[in-house]
């Protein structure tokens, strides 16, 4: 069949080489690879999709899939058209040569970060949707391409860590030498230990003051207690003006912000409806205490007066 089908293609290509010429031949050759590719990329990224939906896989699972297919017939593309237009394996040997000299020579840094997005794409020490640090830039990882990651900035215009809707673009080449911080390396560890320090004065109830954190925080974070175990804690410690309080808690990376905000508006109307529980903070008191036994300037000391 193999002989048959050689014969058959030998008896088309060797009419259309003669009327139009065997460059011209080889063009549409490449055109008809093309289209044909293009064809199956279609069709297999509809099955892919619908494969990795019925695994319950997620949308950034599901797109960083695809992203790797789509580079994948793109590279298949580019050997077939090489093949087409230099008519044998022994020519598309000498262009691949060709070309991996002058991308050694004068691209090192692109070819270092298609390595990189290999590495990432393989290794998966993030995903789209995730959030990250690199080079000292916060973000969420909007794109991942052969040459550059996209993130979308963090905080910048801001504090705190809430999105400034700039693009950050970094080129893949950096992620060999710099240190990659994860928020989320994976569904199962998505949450974050945070904390909200909250300082109480002295005269405040200590056990009070301690279960009314708590509590404000388990009222927020109660489905992120529910699907984790892990309940709300304080840790204490003494500095000059009272006691500062540690209320910590588990927390989602991209709604740090609005989840600390919420706990503390609740420790706010808490600590204002009770008499035993006040905020700590720097100021100055006077207190004047009367004893017996108090050693007073002469002047303050009581003198019994005589009758007559």
């Amino acid at each position: 069949m193999r002989e048959t089908l050689n014969e058959f293609m030998s008896g088309i290509k060797g009419p259309l080489i003669r009327v139009m010429g065997e460059s011209i031949v080889n063009v549409l050759y490449a055109i008809l690879i093309l289209i044909a590719l293009l064809i199956a990329y279609k069709v297999s990224k509809r099955l892919i999709i619908g494969a990795m939906r019925s695994q319950n896989r997620s949308d950034n699972e599901v797109q960083q899939f695809l992203a790797m297919w789509r580079y994948g017939f793109l590279l298949a593309g580019i050997v077939f058209v090489i093949v087409s237009m230099s008519g044998s394996l022994a020519a598309m040997g000498l262009t691949v040569a060709f070309v991996s000299m002058i991308l050694g020579w004068s691209l090192q840094r692109p070819v270092t970060g298609v390595a990189a997005w290999l590495m990432v794409m393989i290794k998966r020490p993030f995903m789209i949707g995730d959030r990250i640090i690199i080079q000292g830039v916060r973000g969420d990882v909007l794109e991942i391409s052969p040459t550059h990651i996209l993130l979308g900035e963090v905080g910048g215009t801001v504090g705190g860590e809430e999105s400034s809707n700039r693009g950050i673009l970094i080129p893949n080449a950096v992620l060999f030498d710099q240190m990659v911080i994860n928020y989320a390396v994976s569904d199962d560890t998505k949450y974050i230990l945070d904390e909200v320090p909250v300082r109480v004065s002295y005269d405040s109830d200590y056990k009070l003051a301690e279960q009314t954190l708590i509590d404000c925080a388990q009222e927020v974070t109660q489905e992120i207690v529910e699907d984790t175990g892990s309940a709300p804690e304080v840790r204490a410690e003494f500095f000059d003006s009272g006691v500062r309080m540690r209320l910590r808690y588990q927390s989602i990376a991209v709604d740090r912000q609005k989840i600390s905000t919420d706990i503390v508006a609740k420790i706010v109307e808490a600590f204002s409806k009770s008499d035993q529980l006040g905020f700590a903070y720097l100021h100055s008191a006077i207190e004047y205490r009367l004893s017996e036994a108090a050693s007073l300037p002469p002047m303050f000391k009581e003198v019994p007066l005589n009758q007559e």
